[in-house]
């Protein structure tokens, strides 16, 4: 971590928040926005961070998003609905859409959301860890810009659309997946740009189709590569994935799918052609108690845990991981040493205090 710089969470988190009031978002709103941020960021899930506020600042200066958004239901049957986020911040639509699958499970034993009119939500974790405190288990998948390539494709047709999924133990920290259906999230070719060291093989390819592990070769009119990577070696399972969720939560809510998924950085191609409205979420949510008495669920769960974690490594000195293990090894470390950011990442911070005329957060200085 020689390239980073440490940072307190309280003081990044109240930047995130007076930026976005700056831009008129309700503070509750606001804060909550921020607190989706610091999820990612504590976590070590860096590219949904603070990393992303300029991006939001961008968008919002531009007038691209709604900071007051009248959330809807437009279409509903007791269990299902659809939602139209009016256009407004992921970071505030989808927690309140996410909310109506959780009530819709309390009420009738299972909610789905498809919502539409939206924009970037964070990180998908975010929302299945949320549902853990009601004894629920619940999933979030949203889709993005085109950045990936289909199987043999070369040009960009789907977004990272990534999914996840959360359960809770009882004694044991819950199992929580959250995963892109690309090989990589753009923001990790993003930071490996920034940081100029090269991505692994099998990331993306270059324009002409060809493999890389130059960041800019993609970011320059190449293009992600699904899970699995090529198809000789189960890139399809990860094309499938990505395409599920993209009619989940675009064309089950009239939301733009596939290549017509609008940018969420300015420095991305504004489709030219709209099928629908903004990108698109969708979240489910189940009450545990309708399948299996809780505690009974959330013991056995503590037994699966124990029984993978005792799995015979292949590297003595690594242990054996469960879904969420790094994030929870970062989390532990972030909050006691703070949020690691790189000098980009600080020079946009500092760039948005210059506009706006709010404090920067604490450390952040012109010189850095």
């Amino acid at each position: 971590m020689n390239n980073y710089n440490f940072f307190d969470r309280k003081s990044l988190i109240s930047f995130s928040t007076n930026v976005f009031k700056y831009f008129k978002v309700p503070e509750k709103d606001a804060v909550l926005a921020s607190q989706i941020l610091d999820y990612s960021d504590i976590r070590g899930i860096d590219s949904h961070g603070v990393a992303r506020l300029h991006s939001y600042f961008d968008m919002l200066k531009l007038g691209r998003i709604n900071p007051k958004p009248i959330i809807k239901i437009i279409r509903e049957k007791k269990s299902i609905a659809t939602v139209d986020g009016d256009n407004g911040l992921g970071l505030v639509v989808g927690p309140k859409a996410h909310q109506i699958a959780m009530n819709k499970a309390k009420n009738y034993g299972s909610g789905f959301i498809s919502v539409s009119n939206t924009n970037h939500f964070g990180s998908a974790g975010y929302y299945s860890e949320r549902s853990l405190k009601n004894d629920q288990i619940s999933w979030s998948m949203t889709n993005s810009t085109k950045l990936v390539a289909p199987i043999r494709g070369k040009e960009r047709m789907l977004g990272t659309n990534p999914i996840a999924i959360a359960f809770p133990g009882y004694k044991e920290p819950p199992i929580v997946i959250d995963l892109a259906t690309s090989a990589a999230a753009y923001g990790k070719i993003e930071i490996a740009n920034r940081k100029n060291t090269k991505i692994p093989k099998g990331w993306s390819i270059n324009k002409s189709g060809d493999n890389t592990t130059n960041p800019m070769d993609m970011i320059e009119d190449g293009s992600l590569l699904p899970i699995g990577s090529f198809e000789e070696i189960g890139g399809h399972k990860g094309y499938c994935l990505a395409s599920m969720v993209d009619i989940l939560c675009c064309v089950l809510s009239k939301a733009n799918w596939g290549p017509f998924a609008p940018p969420f950085a300015l420095q991305q191609e504004i489709p030219k052609t709209k099928v629908g409205k903004g990108i698109g979420h969708f979240f489910g949510a189940m009450e545990i108690d309708g399948f299996i008495d809780v505690e009974e669920f959330k013991k056995e769960i503590d037994q699966w845990i124990k029984v993978f974690r005792n799995t015979k490594p292949i590297n003595t000195n690594k242990k054996v991981l469960i879904p969420g293990d790094p994030e929870r090894s970062s989390m532990k470390f972030r909050l006691i040493k703070g949020i690691p950011l790189i000098n980009p990442v600080i020079k946009d911070l500092y760039n948005i205090s210059e506009k706006t005329g709010i404090e920067p957060p604490a450390g952040i200085e012109p010189a850095t």
